[in-house]
Order: structure tokens, then C-alpha cells, then sequence
């Protein structure tokens, strides 16, 4: 069945245009509620939102389409998404909501549902859900309503819980750490739990004032910490985005890691430890150097699209424990169910102070290759597939490249675009390359 509404990470969109969309969304909880009803008697849902202005208006609209369906809502007001996961799990209800377009500016919207278990929902649910709205809606009678509460400490038992994943022999005690939470739904809770933890918090990104979310900080515009790291002689800086489940580190130079390298660090320090890391998930976007590093030890390493559901999905095949994308999406299955960027950035932490080594220093076997992309527009009429052209160029790239490069290229899922990556050990070779496949599809 193919999903209408439905994308790789819940329903998104613009605010105020379909489906975000305060009737939609009445909707779309009722026919959520009655899917849930088929298998539970009286199901109770989690909604916790990040700090957009339209969320106060989509969780009126969750939750009255809840209620008349003969569901149970419990209110956790701004949570980091891997928090309401977290409590979704913990409280042992029936699914967990969230309000958020992540890294998105503040006009956008989106809702996305976790299972009892704090876990994605698989494709078969949300196409239920699908079948649901086409439904006319059953109104419960008054007496099977259902009632809202709210969980007052929620933010107190996630942090504790992030915490919790810290180790317990360990402290943050002589750190200077910056904190930006761009000004998303950790704005209270991510100072906190360093500062909890013994280190020195220097805060931004933590005044949100339902327009700001994202804009010019967090870790889609890492640059403003970088500049306060050095400013303030910080020893590290964390960067989190809209909902915190995505993370960049910066060091005290200032040099700035992404997802790709930090997921190494993950599974390096497992290793140093002793822990068996029998393999790594990562996507196409995936960095070789880091494919390469990893197979040096040992550690499998398996690509799947680029999305945290399908590494999940991967880990899952696998029973693997760690996985992520060089955005900062990152998964460590023994600490959380879900990505979370305040627990990945405590593993990382806890990677450096247990063994006295910088960022740098763990990662100086790790030197990332050079990685150009090209976006190149396509006519509506125009068949990259069939172009001979392109495939011609490609295998002579390939072939140039041999084991010390690789080339992806691949369609857009929302615009006329193809996407040439490639990467290669030297710059001026991975443009080149880039270049001439670009020309290529755009001739054909």
C-alpha cells in the first residue's frame, strides 16, 4: 500500500497546509486511536512536543481526536523526542506522540508515534493508520471518552534517566562545556543534565520563544558554538537540534566532528573496554574512512539508506547495537531504544574522560576522505536511468577510483534533483570525478 501521508519519520510538513492542519490532525488521532482500540480496551498515548509556536494548537487537536476516540492522554509539554520515548516505555503506555519537524525551521510541523516499546512503528501500523482515516470517524459516547492528565515531572525522570547512562564511577568535574539546544525542546532539560553531572555550563540556544527554534544555532548551524567554545575557552561544545535527537561535538580548537566520526568513537571505545562490537550500521552517506577504520579492527559495516528508521531497521536484522548518520543521528541500543543526542553526547564524553584522550586523539586514525556533491536538475521528462551517457562515465569513474573511492548517485525524494556524491582519498580527484558525472547526467 502505498502511504500518502506518511513519510520516513512520521507526517511533516508546512503549517497551516495539508496535512498540518489542526482538522487533519483531529483526524489522524482519532483514526490512531482506533487502531489502538482494535487490540486495547482503554489505550493511553504519551504527547510531548519540542517549542514551536503551532504546537500548543496541534496538541489541542492530539488530543481531543484521542479523547473522542476512547483514549487516555497524558500531557509531557516540550520533551526532547527521545525523551517521550523514553517515558512512553516506562510508563508502560500504549504509544508515544510527538510534535516536531526536528531540524526544520519553525513554520514546519510534524507528528510522529513510538511504540509501547519506545521503539519506530513499522510500515504495516502506519498503513492501518492510512486505512483509518479513509474511515468515517465513530465517535465514543460520553461515557467511554477519553481523559487528559499531565505528567508534571516529566523533564525531571528524563533527565535522571540520561544520567543514568552515564558512568557512575565518572564525572564531568573541570569541564567548561557549551551547551546549545537550539532553542528546541531540550532548551530546559540539556544544561541541566551536565550540570548535574559536575561540569560548567555555558548555555545558548535555551531562550525559545516559539519562532526561534533552529534559527542560526543547534547543530544544523554549528558555527555559533564553535565561535562560543573559543570565546569562552571552553573544553568541549555540544549542539543539539529541534527535538535533541541529533548531535555535533566541538573540541577546544574549535574543530567540529559530525555523526560519521563520533559513531567510530562509539565503537572504538566499546573496543578499548573489551566489549565485543560485532558490527556497525551506518547509511550511503557514510564516510569510507570510517567503513575502512572499522573493518581494521574487525567491526562489520553495513550501509542502509540514509534515515535513522532504516538503521534501525538494519541493527534490528543484525542485532547490532550501534548505528548512526553524519548528521548526528546517532544509535547506541544499549543505552536507549531510539536515537537520543544528550545520551549519545554523554557516550562520548565518558569515551574521553575515562581514558584521558581528546577528541582528536581518538580520531586521528580516522582521517575523513574528501566527499563532493553535486546536485543537478532534471527535466521533467528526463530518464537518468536510461542514460547512457552516465553509465559509460560511471564505470570509468569507478574504475579510476578503484578501493580508494566510491560514487553514489541517487534521486531526490522530494525535488527534480539527482544527487552525484563522490568521495575519494584526494579533493581535487573527488571533484573532478563529481564534475564529470554531473555533466553527464545533465547531457543526457
Amino acid at each position: 500500500m502505498a502511504r500518502e501521508y506518511f513519510g520516513t519519520d512520521g507526517i511533516r510538513g508546512t503549517v497551516g497546509r495539508t496535512p498540518i492542519t489542526p482538522d487533519f490532525v483531529l483526524r489522524l488521532a482519532h483514526a490512531v486511536g482506533r487502531v489502538l482500540r482494535r487490540t486495547q480496551e482503554r489505550p493511553t498515548v504519551l504527547i510531548g512536543k519540542d517549542t514551536r509556536i503551532s504546537g500548543y494548537m496541534l496538541e489541542s487537536a492530539l488530543e481531543s481526536g484521542f479523547n473522542s476516540a476512547g483514549v487516555d492522554v497524558v500531557l509531557l509539554g516540550p520533551l526532547p523526542t527521545p525523551g517521550v520515548a523514553y517515558l512512553t516505555r516506562t510508563q508502560r503506555a500504549s504509544l508515544g506522540v510527538v510534535i516536531s519537524a526536528s531540524h526544520n525551521p519553525f513554520a514546519d510541523n510534524g507528528i510522529k508515534f513510538f511504540s509501547a516499546q519506545g521503539s519506530k512503528l513499522p510500515d504495516s501500523w502506519e498503513e492501518d493508520v492510512e486505512r483509518a482515516l479513509k474511515e468515517e470517524p465513530v465517535w465514543a459516547d460520553s461515557a467511554a471518552l477519553g481523559k487528559t492528565r499531565r505528567l508534571e515531572d516529566a523533564a525531571g525522570r528524563y533527565i535522571e534517566f540520561c544520567k543514568s547512562t552515564f558512568a557512575s564511577d565518572l564525572t564531568l568535574k573541570g569541564l567548561k562545556i557549551v551547551v546549545d539546544a537550539a532553542h528546541g525542546a531540550a532548551y530546559q532539560i540539556a544544561p541541566k543534565v551536565f550540570h548535574e553531572l559536575g561540569a560548567e555550563v555555558i548555555a545558548m540556544g535555551c531562550a525559545p520563544d516559539g519562532l526561534n527554534i533552529n534559527d542560526g544555532v543547534g547543530a544544523t548551524h554549528p558555527e555559533a558554538m564553535v565561535r562560543a567554545v573559543r570565546a569562552n575557552g571552553a573544553n568541549y561544545g555540544i549542539a543539539l537540534d529541534g527535538d535533541a535527537d541529533r548531535l555535533l561535538v566541538v573540541d577546544a580548537k574549535g574543530r567540529l566532528f559530525n555523526g560519521d566520526e563520533l559513531l567510530y568513537l562509539l565503537a572504538a571505545d566499546r573496543l578499548a573496554r573489551g566489549e565485543t562490537v560485532p558490527g556497525v550500521v551506518g547509511t550511503l552517506m557514510t564516510n569510507l574512512a570510517v567503513e575502512s577504520a572499522l573493518k581494521a579492527q574487525g567491526v562489520g559495516f553495513v550501509r542502509a539508506k540514509v534515515g535513522d528508521r532504516y538503521v534501525l531497521e538494519e541493527l534490528a536484522r543484525n542485532g547490532w547495537l550501534l548505528g548512526g548518520e553524519g548528521s548526528g543521528h546517532l544509535l547506541a541500543l544499549d543505552c536507549h531504544s531510539t536515537g537520543d543526542g544528550l545520551i549519545s553526547a554523554l557516550q562520548v564524553l565518558q569515551a574521553c574522560v575515562r581514558s584521558g584522550r581528546t577528541l582528536a586523539q581518538w580520531l586521528q586514525a580516522v582521517p575523513l576522505y574528501p566527499q563532493v556533491l553535486i546536485n543537478v536538475r532534471l527535466a521533467p521528462s528526463q530518464d537518468w536511468k536510461n542514460n547512457q551517457l552516465l553509465d559509460q562515465t560511471l564505470l570509468a569513474v569507478q574504475a579510476e577510483l578503484g578501493d580508494t573511492g566510491r560514487v553514489l548517485i541517487r534521486p531526490s525524494g522530494t525535488e527534480p534533483l539527482l544527487r552525484v556524491m563522490v568521495e575519494a582519498r584526494d579533493q581535487q580527484q573527488a571533484s573532478r570525478c563529481a564534475q564529470q558525472l554531473a555533466d553527464a547526467a545533465r547531457a543526457g
